[in-house]
């Protein structure tokens, strides 16, 4: 496949989604009281800085009565004397003000949160105003994940505050130890940001929990592209331990080093990784369709969802004097007619076993001779017209095989209400579990027809190309041979759209009808086709769909699951 290096952004994948940290609106707040006790102590000020995107868009500030003396202590330390609060408003008139300071979305934030949060909350509780359970960043757990203690003696704010130059010194009143802190935190979300923490939901959960020799091997993305595409971490080895995709690939690998990523065995990967090579892609859909290709063929470990091509399995009609219904792993060159693919062996063997309650084809395996053979049991209860017992000529069998491929390929509404029949029947007479059996087997025949009905028209076509859209203007464009990916491409906003698709298709990989495609890339290709806004540029067959076809009785499954949990309600009351 060639490739086309883009250093603009397309679609981003589910990984990058999230509200940038530039985006977000960040309340530091600051609280003085008259000891540390919430449930037995006041709060004697409260000073407040509303920011975003570093720009300070308001400050709150007051004094509070706290009902009682201040502590003499406390006034030394705060310069704060109750002479001071004589006039200020008591806590259960500042405490609406601030909240509404503070708003429905703003990130809170305190140096040494757990303290400040108890006291408001505990307010709160005191007067019946309920509390609105914001978001909180502590910027002393930020400053022990990221600022190592061979650089500062300690986290408190004061020495965090002369460490980066902070414009106001905190001196224990609320509004100057707020600012201090909203100086603190714009150094610190500097440097997390380097580690791949860029958005609101990163910073919620990034802390100090990721050993700190992990984070410094956040180095292994210095020089990755700021571009979409793929990456794969690999071993000492150089064996692949895993491959993902990325609207940015740098800083999606940057935030493998943080708390943000969350999954399980992830930071085994990172500890074994030694290497990452990123792969830019011109597209979202190339980037999805390559990393489905280099799971298939690496097995990562850490990948789970890996693609297991040999799990597909296809239902085939064959290629016999007396056709039957056969399950295979793979499909030859032949005149046979190969369904699916179905998602296994045993989706497959359950649409099989579903036509062969409504369809009388030939069950059995045994070779067919002239001179006839004892009739098997399904001749005997009249399931099946028999041509082992040599009685059927190929030309009287033929009609039937011609119906049911007509229906597997162009259209099965009569394949299912036949089964819907059968199931119908069956829960009428109060054979609940096979009804169940029925059902789930109409099911598995439907996925997999359909999925053959969609697949067809761009498995068989040796050339399609087709452009979409993308975010921000502009559009991006497939070459899909064989139901292959053979390129991709965009052109920017304002750019004329021809010379580019006219130099992707000559340079688009060559592929022929033979070679081996993954069910999953084509049904990858098929989803970003069959998204609104798509549009055909080039196609050496026409692409449609059968108006009769499994997708649309797949639409009508919601009532069929319903009745199945009716039956199984059934089945457990006769029980």
């Amino acid at each position: 496949m060639e490739i086309t290096t883009a250093q603009t952004g397309v679609q981003t994948s589910l990984s990058d989604l999230g509200t940038p940290l530039v985006d977000v609106t960040f309340v530091v707040v600051d609280l003085e009281t008259t000891g540390g006790r919430p449930e037995a102590e006041g709060i004697t000020e409260i000073g407040a800085v509303k920011v975003r995107g570093g720009e300070i868009l308001g400050e709150f500030a007051t004094l509070v009565d706290p009902g009682h003396e201040i502590p003499v202590q406390i006034q030394r330390l705060t310069g704060i004397t109750t002479s001071m609060v004589y006039d200020a408003p008591r806590i259960a008139g500042v405490l609406p003000a601030f909240l509404e300071f503070l708003g429905h979305d703003s990130v809170l934030v305190a140096h040494n949160a757990g303290f400040d949060v108890g006291f408001l909350k505990a307010a709160c509780a005191g007067h019946a105003i309920d509390w609105p359970a914001p978001d909180v960043v502590d910027t002393v757990k930020l400053a022990r994940a990221l600022v190592p203690r061979d650089e500062v003696r300690n986290h408190r704010l004061g020495t965090l505050a002369a460490h980066f130059g902070a414009h106001t010194t905190p001196n224990h009143r609320a509004l100057a130890d707020a600012r201090a802190t909203v100086d603190v935190l714009h150094a610190l979300l500097a440097r997390a940001g380097s580690l791949g923490v860029t958005s609101r939901e990163d910073l919620l959960v990034f802390g100090a929990k990721v050993p700190a020799a992990r984070r410094r091997r956040a180095t292994m993305a210095d020089g990755l592209p700021e571009a979409p595409g793929v990456y794969v971490f690999k071993d000492e080895q150089g064996v692949p331990l895993y491959v993902g995709t990325s609207g940015n690939i740098k800083r999606r690998v940057k935030s493998y080093f943080t708390a943000s990523e969350k999954r399980r065995g992830m930071g085994l990967m990172v500890d074994l990784a030694h290497t990452v090579t990123p792969i830019p892609c011109a597209t979202a859909l190339e980037a999805h369709v390559r990393e489905i290709r280099l799971i298939a063929e690496f097995r990562p470990r850490f990948n789970r969802r890996s693609a297991r091509p040999e799990k597909a399995a296809w239902l085939k009609v064959t290629d016999e004097r007396f056709p039957r219904l056969s399950v295979v792993r793979s499909r030859r060159d032949d005149e046979a007619l190969y369904v699916g693919p179905f998602r296994s062996k045993t989706a497959a063997g359950a649409a099989r076993d579903a036509i062969h309650d409504v369809r009388r084809i030939r069950q059995c395996t045994q070779p067919i001779s002239s001179k006839g053979a004892p009739p098997c049991v399904l001749a005997e209860i009249d399931r099946c017209d028999a041509p082992c017992l040599g009685e059927l000529t190929p030309e009287a069998y033929a009609p039937i095989v011609t119906a049911l491929r007509q229906e597997l390929e162009s259209g099965t509404s009569t394949l299912v209400s036949d089964l819907e029949r059968r199931l119908a029947r069956l829960a009428t007479d109060e054979r609940f579990e096979e009804a169940r059996a029925t059902r789930d087997a109409l099911v598995e025949m439907l996925r997999g027809t359909d999925r053959h009905q969609r697949r067809a028209p761009l498995v068989e076509n040796p050339h399609f190309v087709a452009a979409r859209p993308r975010a921000g203007g502009g559009w991006e464009f497939a070459v899909v041979r064989y139901g292959r990916l053979a390129g991709s491409a965009h052109a920017n906003r304002g750019e004329d759209p021809r010379p580019v698709i006219e130099s992707l298709a000559l340079f688009a990989e060559a592929v022929s009808p033979t070679d081996e495609t993954l069910p999953e890339e084509t049904d990858v290709v098929l989803r970003w086709l069959e998204r609104p806004g798509t549009r055909v540029v080039d196609s050496n067959l026409p692409w449609v769909s059968p108006v009769g076809g499994a997708g649309g009785a797949l639409s009508r499954l919601d009532p069929l699951v319903e009745r199945a949990r009716e039956l199984a309600w059934e089945d457990e009351r006769a029980s």
